[in-house]
């Protein structure tokens, strides 16, 4: 009977302590099945293919499948909302662009999400940087002289832009606000289409990403002015930085990892040491780089100031050039 009185007890202390969370936890042995990744854009674009990179490389770190999902629309706010609505258990996780967390909020009245509140942030991968070219047909091949140019035409020069606010449309807001310039958007549905038409002329300029110009530049088809990096970038040596005529002048979209807000911090932890062990590894800095993507490796203090510093640059701009969303 003591034997029996004994053993029950014993099953009873170690219920106790499992309940009490004395007990190894789920989330130290994360992660045990595959992960999800959603991309909230569609497939083939920028932050498509900085997703798919990163999960490769943290699926190889991790022990487990990490399978992309893309959920585009409305800017990202779809795909975030899927997040926001996920099980906070670390099998779902998001890299996204800065659009979604810094400008969906100063443009979308009702939206279902608070960045700060409803996610956590992770660490930040990569940056992309942003060139100014134009039309070989543009009589000016510099900063100044396109600056001139356009306040001798005010209102008449047009720029491509990915959609209502994108980057490459709050680009050339703010270089138009910091210049006293007036230039006329044409809004495209994506910067693909709007570097299509750059390169037919059907706009005479655009501030769209390196990555996807850069070939247009070297076959002829378009004129680089300048590239929106505080410093001259290797694959465009010759290329002047616009800060070079414009003090401080920077645009680069970047992307991050986030995870939903509840995630636990034993698996964040895990996560943010993964991530920034991938974006220090000079093999894959270099696959970044091959794709003029340029590594920033932030983690989730540096990464939340950069939310907030980045969202205060664009509400002045949005605000000053009557940006809205139809």
């Amino acid at each position: 009977m003591k034997s029996l009185m004994g053993s029950l007890l014993t099953t009873l202390v170690a219920v106790g302590l499992l309940s009490f969370g004395l007990a190894p936890s789920a989330a130290q042995s994360w992660p045990q099945k595959p992960i999800r990744m959603i991309v909230p854009f569609p497939p083939g674009g920028g932050t498509d293919f900085v997703g798919r990179l990163v999960a490769k490389y943290l699926s190889q770190r991790l022990g487990q499948t990490i399978f992309v999902e893309n959920h585009g629309g409305a800017n990202g706010t779809v795909g975030l909302q899927t997040l926001m609505r996920s099980n906070p258990d670390g099998y779902t996780i998001a890299v996204t662009s800065d659009t979604p967390l810094t400008v969906n909020p100063l443009l979308y009245r009702n939206l279902p999400y608070q960045p700060l509140r409803d996610f956590i942030l992770v660490a930040t991968v990569v940056r992309s940087p942003q060139l100014l070219a134009v039309h070989p047909s543009v009589p000016a091949r510099s900063v100044a002289e396109l600056i001139a140019l356009a306040k001798a035409k005010p209102g008449r020069l047009s720029y491509g832009t990915g959609g209502i606010g994108n980057f490459s449309h709050l680009a050339m807001a703010l270089f138009s606000l910091e210049t006293g310039v007036k230039l006329l958007p044409v809004p495209y549905k994506g910067t693909g289409p709007a570097a299509m038409g750059l390169i037919g002329g059907d706009v005479q300029m655009a501030f769209i990403p390196v990555q996807t110009l850069l070939p247009y530049v070297k076959s002829g088809q378009l004129v680089a002015i300048a590239v929106a990096e505080p410093q001259r970038i290797p694959s465009l040596p010759d290329v002047p930085t616009v800060a070079e005529t414009l003090a401080g002048f920077a645009v680069a979209p970047w992307e991050g990892v986030i995870v939903p807000a509840g995630t636990p911090k034993e698996i964040v932890t895990r996560l943010r040491e993964a991530t920034l062990s991938i974006m220090h590894d000079p093999a894959i800095a270099e696959q970044f780089a091959i794709q003029q993507k340029t590594v920033m490796a932030l983690g989730p203090d540096e990464f939340a100031d950069l939310v907030r510093k980045d969202s205060a640059k664009w509400e002045k701009v949005i605000k000053a050039a009557h940006i809205q969303v139809q």
